[in-house]
């Protein structure tokens, strides 16, 4: 029985900080945004020669009591779980660490306060606080196409890359380093340019050969950009007919799981009873 109180306050921190679902948790996510958008000016105008020099301390003020908040927020995020090894791993866990330190890390290493703009990646949670419900379902299917799509992707770029190799090396041999192709690395580098559609125009073909091959290289080019999207397109129509249910915010306080059926009763991911009292 004496544990109870325990369970209970540590059930409440978990819906207020990984949740959004409740107005404490929006005005938690909100708080925390404020903070995000004031590190990332403070650390635009720290570059600002002569708002740097007359507001020094100020600004220098300003980012540890940012780094302060931030510090204590990490820290609850560790205490409210089951297994905090699942949330320091986990993807945002590094991107929340990563918006952290950088303070810290400038005490011994010059400059490493400018890592402070890895804060901004923070800012990609913002829909869970704009009521946008129906987003967050439409998050999650794009996600999972995503994931889905992981497997094709990576023998596509493998294909393209071999593509790449086997192409800047014809032009390494057809141009040749009179005309700036001076290795078969570089000849690679101008392949992924001109294919990428990029063109910085520091190298190009000079002779007949070479410019045909670059035009083949850059119709190649329109038709590799599509592949990816449509494989992602794919998976992401099959997502959207399997989706029958709205999703919300709440997180599993087991395995972090989220975008969770609204009528869910239990974890998709571990079985974890949502809601259940935390140890």
């Amino acid at each position: 029985m004496s544990n109870r109180p325990k369970q209970h306050w540590k059930q409440r921190a978990h819906e207020i900080i990984f949740e959004a679902d409740t107005p404490e948790g929006k005005a938690f996510d909100i708080g925390i945004l404020i903070l995000i958008v004031i590190s990332v000016i403070t650390l635009m105008l720290s570059t600002v020669e002569g708002l740097n020099t007359r507001y020094a301390n100020l600004i220098n003020l300003t980012e540890w009591m940012v780094t302060g908040l931030f510090t204590l927020e990490y820290l609850a995020r560790i205490i409210v779980l089951k297994k905090p090894s699942r949330y320091i791993f986990s993807f945002w866990g590094v991107i929340d660490l990563l918006a952290t330190i950088p303070k810290y890390l400038a005490l011994f290493f010059v400059g490493a306060n400018y890592l402070s703009v890895l804060r901004a990646l923070r800012l990609v949670r913002v829909f869970r606080i704009l009521d946008l419900a129906p987003y967050i379902g439409e998050s999650h299917n794009l996600t999972a196409a995503l994931r889905a799509s992981k497997a094709k992707i990576l023998v596509f770029l493998v294909a393209v890359i071999s593509l790449s190799i086997v192409l800047g090396t014809v032009m390494y041999w057809v141009e040749g380093p009179q005309h700036g192709f001076t290795s078969i690395p570089k000849s690679v580098y101008w392949t992924i340019v001109t294919m990428t559609t990029v063109g910085y125009g520091d190298i190009a073909p000079e002779t007949g050969t070479g410019q045909l091959i670059a035009s083949i290289v850059m119709i190649l080019g329109y038709g590799i950009i599509a592949v990816p999207t449509g494989i992602v397109t794919a998976e992401y129509t099959q997502n959207l007919k399997n989706s029958k249910h709205s999703t919300n915010t709440q997180s599993c306080p087991n395995c972090l799981a989220d975008f969770h059926h609204d009528d869910a009763k239990y974890c998709y991911s571990c079985g974890e009873a949502l809601g259940d009292s935390l140890g």
